[in-house]
C-alpha cells in the first residue's frame, strides 16, 4: 500500500465506513452467517479507471449473489457483442474484487475461467459456494 499510495498517512484506524467496508468483506469470505453477499451499498473510487472498466464493473455489480454470467452475456448487455475478451481483461484487473463480484462471471462452457485475486481460481469457487451460486454448465470445475 505504501508503494502504491506513498502520499497516503498510516492511520490508527479507518473511518467508519471503511471499517463497514472491511467488516462486510471479511464477512463474505469468511462465510460467515449471515454473511452480506450483496456489497453494492459501498463506494467505490473510479478514478483514473478506464471508462470502458467502469461499465463492465458496474454491470456486474448488478449481478445478485447467487447468480452467475458468462463474459459473453455482459459483452452483448453491454452492447458490445464481440467483446467478451474485453470484458475478461477488464475484470482480470478489477481494483474492487470482490465488492466488483468477478468472481461470479465464468467461461462461455460453464468453467470457471480465470481469476486474478489472491487464490486464483479456487478462492472463486469459494466465493460462489459460499454464495449458494447456481450454475448453468456442466464444467464449473474445470478450469
Amino acid at each position: 500500500m505504501v508503494r502504491r499510495f506513498p502520499q497516503c498517512e498510516e492511520s490508527a484506524s479507518p473511518p467508519p465506513a471503511v471499517q463497514d467496508a472491511i467488516a462486510a468483506v471479511t464477512a463474505l469470505l469468511d462465510g460467515s452467517p449471515p454473511h452480506p453477499t450483496d456489497l453494492t451499498h459501498l463506494v467505490l473510487d473510479m478514478d483514473g479507471v478506464p471508462p470502458f472498466h467502469q461499465r463492465v464493473y458496474a454491470l456486474a455489480r448488478q449481478i445478485p449473489p447467487g447468480e452467475t454470467v458468462t463474459y459473453g452475456e455482459l459483452a452483448r448487455r453491454l452492447g458490445e457483442s464481440g467483446a467478451a475478451r474485453a470484458v475478461g481483461q477488464a475484470l482480470g484487473s478489477n481494483p474492487f474484487a470482490p465488492v466488483v463480484p468477478c468472481h461470479r462471471v465464468l467461461a462461455a462452457d460453464g468453467r470457471s475461467g480465470g481469476f486474478s485475486a489472491s487464490g486464483g481460481v479456487s478462492t472463486k469457487l469459494r466465493m460462489l459456494l459460499i454464495e449458494r451460486a447456481r450454475f448453468n454448465g456442466p464444467g464449473l470445475f474445470d478450469t
